[in-house]
């Protein structure tokens, strides 16, 4: 194996220590950086590069310091004390160093973003990954564009309570705002309060590609509160996250028995068979079970676990008989037919439901009947 002596001759370094101008140094640092960076070294050989890389980051000329930043911005041969001394440099050095080093620990990449300024904060938001420690650095004290650009870095790995602070401080910022939208995985939480506050066209990525309660896509749809304005389970069915969806309502004190019966009643089976498992405690596969296939007690004993009413479960057992009886006939507006079909079979039950359950179903059945004489009508 050639050695770092021979590889990176005796000429090569005394130019690097000696040579006559600025130019003919930085020359030399580029070709040792770039020998260093092509061979495998022993250890040995890497504690002599590391004290060339020493006396390349301490010349005087800009030019040798940056041929040593930029030839070797990723590579693991640079020193911790080396980096932290170019990312102390003039710009031209220090980015690239910030920017891709794996020299630097996460203390030192948050303590930077604290200290550095808005250029080299940029830099760093940048990086290939960020961890915690360093999205937190930038949630609290990085200027706009920086957590803009961290925030659009899917790599960058954000808590739920740093992606709130980052909402606080940018609430006004659009590029913020929807950096944040944008990213691949939200808490929602987060979701749920950038939809206020957004643009239309930012709040349409949200509500389709994260999960939001029920309520909050129904306010944002029709501009209202009022309960009986609104679709509150139409939701139910959309959310590509069901287990997430209930578990969040749950904890929100919105999973109720009458959001599960009209969420039922519209034939949203898989929503209302995680609901009642988040409900009993119990695993969604014996829930279904306990729903489908248990016989005709096993509906009523996870329905009594969930801690649901008592003068409630008639009109659930109708509707899950209901569920079983009907399928799917594979035609034009099928859905539409089918919760049609379910909505007046189950009304025809009889069952204690709630007179608001009552006229919000009989308000779908009008819908859905309107819709299909639409259809009718332009077929």
């Amino acid at each position: 194996m050639a050695t770092t002596r021979t590889a990176l001759t005796d000429e090569d370094i005394r130019t690097l220590v000696k040579g006559a101008t600025p130019d003919e140094r930085a020359a030399a640092a580029h070709k040792l950086c770039r020998s260093m960076e092509r061979l495998p070294l022993s250890d040995e050989e890497r504690v002599l590069a590391s004290e060339i890389l020493r006396i390349m980051a301490a010349d005087a000329a800009e030019l040798v310091r940056r041929a040593l930043a930029v030839t070797l911005k990723a590579s693991p041969l640079v020193p911790r004390d080396v980096a932290l001394k170019l990312a102390r440099d003039v710009e031209t050095i220090a980015l690239p160093m910030l920017s891709a080093s794996p020299a630097f620990t996460d203390d030192d990449l948050a303590e930077i973003v604290r200290l550095g300024g808005p250029v080299r904060q940029l830099a760093i938001a940048k990086r290939p990954t960020l961890s915690r420690k360093v999205t937190d650095s930038l949630a609290e004290a990085g200027g706009e564009r920086a957590v803009a650009a961290a925030c659009a870095n899917d790599n960058a790995d954000f808590a739920e309570r740093a992606l709130q602070r980052v909402i606080d401080r940018f609430e006004s910022s659009e590029k913020v705002l929807a950096a944040v939208a944008y990213r691949n995985v939200l808490p929602m939480s987060v979701t749920e309060r950038l939809v206020a506050i957004v643009g239309e066209h930012v709040r349409d990525h949200l509500i389709t590609h994260h999960s939001i309660s029920p309520e909050i896509a129904l306010e944002i749809a029709v501009g209202a509160t009022e309960r009986a304005t609104m679709d509150v389970v139409d939701q139910a069915g959309r959310t590509s996250d069901v287990r997430g969806f209930v578990t969040h309502l749950n904890r929100e004190k919105r999973l109720t028995a009458s959001l599960l019966l009209r969420a039922l009643a519209q034939g949203h089976m898989t929503f209302f068979e995680w609901a009642v498992a988040e409900l009993a405690g119990v695993p969604h596969h014996r829930t279904w079970l306990m729903i489908h296939d248990a016989g005709p007690l096993g509906l009523r004993a996870i329905y009594e676990r969930g801690g649901l009413p008592a003068r409630l479960f008639p009109a659930f057992r109708a509707a899950v008989d209901t569920f079983h009886s009907m399928e799917f006939d594979g035609g034009a507006k099928d859905r539409e037919r089918y919760q049609e079909r379910m909505l007046q079979r189950f009304l025809t039950q009889p069952q204690p439901a709630a007179r608001d359950d009552v006229d919000y179903l009989l308000d779908k059945m009008d819908r859905a009947a309107s819709d299909l004489r639409d259809i009718a009508e332009t077929a």
